[in-house]
C-alpha cells in the first residue's frame, strides 16, 4: 500500500497501435483474412487459423515479407494456392504501392498509358464486400441465386468462358458441369467374335442349335462377327504452373467421360491410362481406379509432387517409354497430350520421344488451351515440335470445346497419317 502522504498519480495509459494483439485488431484481421482466403477457394480451417498468431510471434511484424511467409507457411497447403495467397495478402493488407495502383485504376487514363495490373478473378471475388441479407430473405435469395446460376444465358456464358478467367464460384460450378459432357470414342473391330448376321465364317454351333429347334432343318447360316471395342486411350496432362487452371478440370472431365463406354448396347469399362507430367511423369492409374471423381482428384493431388512447376515433356515421354511401354496396345491406342507446349527441355529429345510415341499409337492429338487466341503460332521450341509431330490440334479452354472433342477425334481417325 502507498503511504497516506504519497500523492496518487494516474498510471500511464498505453495507446493501442494498429495491429496490436492486445487491442484485438490482429485477431480480427487474421479471421477476416481467413474468410477472404476461403472465398477465394483456398482451404483454410480453424486449426490453421489458430496457428497464424503463433507463427507471427516468431517473426518481426515490422517486416512485411516475413509476415507474408509466416502466414503462407501455416495457411496454405497446396502449391496451386500460393499465387492466390500472395496476391490476396498484398490486396488485403494494403501497402502504399498497391493502394496507389488500385487508385490509378479508378482515375481516367491517358491514351497510350500502361495498363493497370489485373487481379485474379478469385481474388476479386474474395475482396468484394459480402452481402448481408436479412434472416427472412436469406433462404429465398440463396434459392434465387442457385436458380439463376443455371439459366440459359448463364449456362451459355459458362460454355464459352475461358477456364483461366473464372471466379472461384464459377470454377467450382464448371468443375461439376464438365463431368456431364460425354466423350463417345469411336469403336474398331476387335479380335474376339460373336454371333451376328455378317461375317466371313459360319458359326456352326449356333447354326446347329437353331436347326435342332426346327426338327433338323437348316433355315439360316449364323455368322461369326468380330466384336466392336472402343479404342484404348492414353492421356498425358500437363500440370505445370501455366496449366494449373486447366489440369484439374480436364482430369475431372476425363475421369467422368471415360469411366464406361457403350458398345453394342452394353456398358463396358474403357481401357484408359492417364499420366500427369511436369518435371517428371506421374502415373494416375490408382487414382482413376476410384469411382468417385472428387476422391480421384484428392488422390491425384497427393500423388502429383511437381504440380505448378516446370514442363519437361521430353523426359516425361522417355520415362513413359522405359517404364510403361506395355500400356500401349499395339497401334490401336489413341494418345491425347494436354499441354500449352511451353516445354523447357531440348527439342531434339522431345522430337525423338514423340516419334517413338507415334510409332506405337494410332493417332496423336494435341489439346492446346493457347489455341483460343486468334493468330496463335507455335513459336516456342516445344510447341513447334508438337505442331510438327501431332496428327491434329484442338483448343480445350472452355466447355464448348470439350463438347466438340468427340467429333474432332472421329474426324481425326478418318484421316490418313502423314
Amino acid at each position: 500500500m502507498l503511504p497516506p502522504s504519497a500523492p496518487l498519480q494516474a498510471a500511464p495509459q498505453r495507446v493501442p497501435q494498429l495491429g496490436d494483439a492486445r487491442s484485438g485488431k490482429l485477431a480480427g484481421n487474421l479471421a477476416a483474412f481467413g474468410r477472404a482466403l476461403r472465398r477465394a477457394g483456398v482451404p483454410v480451417d480453424a486449426a490453421r487459423l489458430a496457428l497464424a498468431p503463433q507463427a507471427l510471434g516468431c517473426v518481426d511484424l515490422g517486416r512485411r515479407d516475413d509476415v507474408s511467409a509466416a502466414l503462407e507457411a501455416v495457411l496454405v497447403s497446396r502449391a496451386q494456392d500460393r499465387a492466390v495467397f500472395r496476391e490476396l495478402f498484398d490486396a488485403f493488407f494494403r501497402d502504399p504501392e498497391l493502394a496507389r495502383k488500385l487508385l490509378a485504376q479508378m482515375l481516367p487514363r491517358a491514351p497510350g498509358a500502361a495498363p493497370a495490373p489485373r487481379q485474379r478473378p478469385r481474388v476479386r471475388e474474395a475482396l468484394a464486400p459480402p452481402r448481408s441479407p436479412t434472416p427472412g430473405q436469406a433462404g429465398a435469395e440463396q434459392a434465387m441465386e442457385l436458380d439463376a446460376a443455371m439459366t440459359a444465358s448463364a449456362r451459355e456464358r459458362l460454355r464459352t468462358a475461358d477456364f483461366n478467367q473464372l471466379s472461384a464460384s464459377e470454377y467450382r460450378l464448371v468443375e461439376r458441369l464438365v463431368r456431364d459432357i460425354p466423350l463417345p470414342l469411336p469403336t474398331v473391330p476387335g479380335r474376339r467374335t460373336r454371333a451376328g448376321s455378317r461375317g466371313a465364317r459360319i458359326h456352326w454351333a449356333h447354326t446347329l442349335h437353331a436347326a435342332a429347334r426346327r426338327g433338323g432343318d437348316v433355315v439360316a447360316l449364323e455368322r461369326l462377327q468380330r466384336r466392336r471395342q472402343s479404342l484404348p486411350l492414353l492421356v498425358l496432362v500437363d500440370v505445370s504452373g501455366s496449366m494449373e487452371r486447366y489440369a484439374r478440370l480436364l482430369l475431372a472431365f476425363v475421369h467422368a467421360a471415360t469411366a464406361h463406354v457403350q458398345v453394342n448396347g452394353l456398358r463396358l469399362a474403357l481401357r484408359r491410362d492417364v499420366f500427369a507430367f511436369g518435371t517428371h511423369l506421374t502415373d494416375l492409374g490408382p487414382a482413376f481406379a476410384l469411382a468417385d471423381t472428387d476422391a480421384m482428384l484428392r488422390s491425384a493431388s497427393q500423388r502429383i509432387a511437381d504440380f505448378a512447376g516446370g514442363t519437361r515433356l521430353g523426359s516425361s515421354l522417355e520415362q513413359l517409354r522405359q517404364q510403361y511401354a506395355r500400356r500401349l496396345v499395339g497401334r490401336r491406342t489413341l494418345a491425347l497430350i494436354v499441354t500449352d507446349g511451353l516445354d523447357t527441355g531440348e527439342p531434339a529429345a522431345l522430337a525423338h520421344e514423340l516419334a517413338w510415341l507415334k510409332r506405337h499409337t494410332r493417332r496423336l492429338l494435341w489439346l492446346n488451351p493457347l489455341l483460343r487466341f486468334e493468330g496463335y503460332t507455335p513459336s516456342a521450341r516445344g510447341a513447334a515440335v508438337l505442331h510438327r509431330m501431332a496428327d491434329g490440334m484442338l483448343a480445350v479452354h472452355n466447355l464448348s470445346r470439350l463438347e466438340e472433342l468427340a467429333g474432332a477425334i472421329a474426324a481425326l481417325l478418318k484421316t490418313t497419317r502423314r
